[in-house]
């Protein structure tokens, strides 16, 4: 009798251990790993891991050291010093930093400084307020201290940024390897023209002679990322074009006076980089078949070798991060659609991995994971596009299940194996839903063209791979087909819209976050006008320009409202200014006063994104009540 009891006991255990899955509220107590670097000794990695506690509505970070072959983390007291700091110049005596400078005037008090609790803002051209930020006419600039404590502002008077807004940090200025100059990264622009240019530049100013001078004026696009060579080399990432800010990233180094670019050959974008050692390669990440790996390219100087590009990892995972190398390995951060972020040593010559960290592991051990899988769809145009699939825990083939197709945002950001704290596929896939994710047109890792087809075609091709994608695996007989739903934010929240005007009744329900929903107002609203005017095409008011007139007229969401039939949910931050709020208000006004069950939910504090841990589980938690209201 006893051996029947245990047998029952066996198969109930494992039932119960099925039924863990991935949860909005588990998913806000992961830890987030992010690395500082190798230990100046090079036998550690320092790294952060950094936890949302939902009660403090804020994160907590603690920083470790782990042995660069794996073994047992400590945690650290105090971290600064144990990673070499590449802003203390070569000789000790100066530290690079940046600090925000008033600059201009702006604020009422600035010119009448006798009304000093006036509340007004006065400009005269653009870039009035960028990203989630009023310009209150402060600039980031780039400072040296001396050993003393003396300062110098190497920009001083410059009405410029160094770090790049909003988000450069300290990778934006380096030193020369013998200390006596410092480069940086500038947008030398202001006003309407820093709003309508992505013309960064690489400047050099020299300690000595306290002169700057542009080192990349010929080259019209971005100029980001300076580092130098073990040889001493300067190198960067370049993009051409001014005004496409997703334009092939190449990597460029100046050799004796020449630039050269390593990666002009290859069909492909790069995302990062840094040099081996011996100076003889470049290592590199790049979105490649929706995932993100580590390349190499050969650095051959001006002797006549060939340079040839290498892809050194494959598999269904994103390598994230390059953190360093240690003997025959390099280091790296690596995530999946079911793990986080973890730090992972990667053998180069026994093609081998082996996990460093497990911040996650014991939680992750403990779920019932998804399956993802990895589908290739026929698209209208005859291409082959790769569409990944995820698929519920304990999914079964006979049951049916409700299906969201998913839009990506950008519109030319990667869809890789990302694992997101907002949009997570995991958590989406463990509440019982099926996941259609195309790597639409429009993304990197599919070769140049895919991934700039998208621009001024944003109602075209793009719109038809997503109906290939969701009408290719809503054949299959374990997709309930009457319980489609399409979610998606930024491009994504647009591309809902879009479709909820020529969707022909596939989808229940649809959800758009901070979604262009009248191309026209957005237009006149969004503070990066260099994205409107390539990806649009130009100013509604152009009306020769062909491109511009498509954008606001075939390919604006706000002309197809009279088609709109099903119920749609529209989420917005308030502080956002890449898409502003008046998007989500027109189309939420449009769905109500044409009877349409709609929901709209703000977020007053918050930008693009949804940053606060609070405010992300309501989000997860109104997500999945609207799912279950309407699918």
């Amino acid at each position: 009798m006893k051996k029947y009891i245990i047998l029952i006991l066996s198969i109930t255990g494992l039932s119960m251990s099925a039924q863990n899955i991935m949860t909005p509220e588990l998913l806000w107590k992961l830890g987030r790993v992010s690395s500082l670097g190798i230990s100046k000794d090079g036998k550690n990695i320092v790294y952060k891991v950094s936890t949302p506690s939902v009660e403090e509505n804020k994160s907590n970070s603690e920083y470790y050291s782990i042995p660069v072959s794996g073994g047992n983390a400590v945690k650290l007291k105090e971290h600064k010093g144990l990673v070499s700091d590449k802003n203390i110049s070569a000789d000790g005596k100066w530290t690079l930093s940046d600090k925000e400078v008033k600059i201009n005037k702006v604020d009422g008090k600035d010119f009448y400084p006798e009304l000093e609790k006036s509340d007004v803002k006065i400009y005269d051209a653009l870039d009035y307020r960028h990203w989630d930020t009023f310009n209150h006419g402060n600039h980031n600039h780039v400072i040296l201290t001396y050993a003393n404590g003396e300062e110098i502002d190497i920009m001083k008077d410059e009405p410029y940024d160094a770090p790049q807004k909003p988000f450069g940090g300290d990778e934006d200025y380096i030193w020369s390897p013998n200390g006596s100059k410092v480069i940086y990264v500038s947008k030398k622009k202001t006003g309407t023209a820093y709003a309508t240019s992505t013309n960064t530049d690489l400047y050099e100013y020299d300690l000595s002679s306290k002169t700057t001078k542009n080192l990349t004026e010929k080259n019209l696009g971005y100029d980001v990322a300076p580092q130098f060579s073990p040889n001493g080399d300067l190198s960067w990432l370049q993009m051409k074009r001014d005004g496409f800010e997703a334009d092939k990233n190449d990597i460029i180094v100046r050799h004796k006076g020449l630039d050269i670019n390593l990666t002009s050959n290859w069909d492909g974008t790069v995302d990062s980089f840094t040099w081996s050692k011996d100076g003889k390669k470049v290592y590199f990440l790049a979105p490649v078949d929706g995932t993100k790996q580590l390349f190499e390219v050969n650095f051959p100087g001006l002797t006549k070798i060939a340079v040839r590009v290498r892809q050194i990892t494959e598999g269904q995972f994103d390598v994230n991060q390059i953190i360093g190398f240690h003997e025959n390995t390099v280091l790296v951060t690596q995530s999946d659609m079911n793990h986080a972020n973890e730090i992972f040593s990667f053998d180069l010559k026994k093609n081998s991995w082996k996990q460093i960290t497990n911040i996650n592991t014991e939680v992750y051990s403990k779920l019932a994971l998804p399956k993802v899988e990895k589908r290739m769809v026929k698209t209208t145009d005859g291409k082959e596009m790769l569409v990944w699939v995820i698929l519920p825990p304990n999914f079964d083939t006979k049951k049916k299940y409700p299906t969201l197709l998913y839009c990506q945002g950008g519109p030319q950001g990667a869809l890789s194996q990302f694992y997101s704290f907002r949009w997570n596929f995991q958590v989406m896939a463990s509440q019982g839903y099926i996941i259609v994710a195309p790597n639409r047109r429009g993304m990197p890792g599919h070769g140049v063209e895919w991934n700039e087809q998208i621009s001024k075609d944003w109602g075209g091709q793009a719109m038809d791979d997503y109906l290939s994608a969701i009408d290719d695996v809503a054949k299959e007989s374990y997709v309930d087909k009457e319980r489609l739903g399409a979610v998606g934010a930024s491009y994504g929240g647009y591309s809902v819209f879009y479709l909820a005007g020529i969707h022909k009744n596939r989808f229940k329900t649809f959800i758009a976050h901070a979604g262009i929903f009248n191309t026209q107002s957005m237009y006149g609203t969004t503070e990066e006008v260099f994205f409107t005017n390539w990806d649009m095409g130009g100013a509604y008011w152009e009306k020769d320009n062909i491109a511009a007139q498509k954008a606001v007229n075939e390919f604006n969401p706000i002309n197809l409202v009279n088609n709109w039939n099903t119920p749609i949910f529209i989420i917005q931050g308030e502080k956002d200014y890449r898409v502003p709020m008046g998007q989500s208000q027109e189309a939420f006004q449009a769905a109500q006063l044409k009877g349409i069950k709609s929901r709209f939910m703000l977020f007053p504090e918050e930008n693009h994104w949804i940053l606060k841990p609070q405010n992300g589980l309501v989000w997860q938690r109104e997500f999945f009540k609207w799912l279950k209201e309407t699918l």
